[in-house]
């Protein structure tokens, strides 16, 4: 948030704890620094959003490499998705663009850039939705987000795209 103080210099941080391989394969379970345990799916959803500073730590706590911060989708990489979605981009959703966050459809975590290409805006409900894995999304050689259902709603996965944001 906005409104809480600086510490020495620097904006509230949350620091999360949690092994690379276990945040990818969904296993495990990452540790706030004050013990609280958090499940990869909540570490992953917070990532989107959030400043990521990676560090390698060895064996016994040292760090033996601290990385720097992560963009995110802000200033101009931002204005380009809101010119290009109009607000939430998931089929049928009618949420303006100050009601969304920038998705990586590649994770940066698996080397997805921060760029029109890799993004998409998403409500913080489309957005669970994407993270739980049953939908996917993609960028269409037209250069616009098209989402493919899972099997069980419609086995052809047929793409979608949310065509009311285009109307006005």
């Amino acid at each position: 948030t906005d409104e809480l103080p600086d510490s020495g210099g620097d904006a509230s941080k949350v620091m999360v704890t949690i092994r690379h391989d276990e945040l990818l394969d969904r296993i495990g379970r990452g540790m706030l620094d004050n013990g609280e345990s958090l499940t990869p799916e909540t570490l992953r959803r917070m990532a989107c959003n959030a400043g990521i500073i990676p560090a390698v730590l060895g064996t016994t706590g040292q760090v033996l490499d601290l990385g720097r911060e992560r963009r995110l989708f802000t200033g101009a990489a931002r204005r380009a998705l809101v010119l290009r979605d109009g607000g939430c981009a998931f089929p049928g959703c009618d949420r303006p663009p100050k009601w969304t966050e920038g998705h990586h459809i590649l994770h940066w975590i698996l080397g997805g850039r921060t760029d029109l290409d890799n993004g998409v805006l998403l409500c913080g409900h489309h957005h669970r939705v994407i993270h739980q894995g049953e939908w996917l999304v993609r960028i269409a050689a037209d250069g616009l987000p098209e989402f493919l259902p899972p099997a069980w709603l419609d086995p052809l996965q047929t793409p979608r795209r949310n065509t009311f944001h285009r109307r006005h």
